[in-house]
């Protein structure tokens, strides 16, 4: 109990709500620098992305950052963890269906 209030205090965990068009609208900028990581825990709770097609992942996220055929990416800005950025991936079938995601750091 006392590690999750230990990570609550420095930041770690937050309880940003997943906004669709703060998401699509976000800039980096020194106030928000990680919002989209915040909105992260929120993202992956209340939307399943696997399944999605490539038109409703741009629906709810926006254009990505990068494209190819099979994938989406997603800059999500600083992590809170030192210098640390990092990037959510949305891979697609040959059909234009997202079959997995990963959050990258580093």
């Amino acid at each position: 109990m006392l590690v999750l209030i230990g990570f609550a205090l420095k930041g770690n965990i937050t309880h940003e709500q997943f906004d669709s068009e703060k998401w699509k609208n976000w800039t980096e900028s020194e106030a928000e620098w990680s919002l989209r990581w915040d909105m992260m825990n929120s993202l992956r709770n209340s939307h399943e992305l696997k399944g999605k097609s490539k038109t409703e992942i741009i629906e709810l996220l926006g254009k990505p950052d990068s494209e190819t055929n099979s994938d989406f990416r997603y800059y999500l800005g600083m992590s809170k963890h030192g210098i640390n950025t990092g990037s959510l991936t949305i891979s697609f079938n040959e059909n234009g269906i997202a079959t997995d995601f990963s959050v990258w750091q580093g």
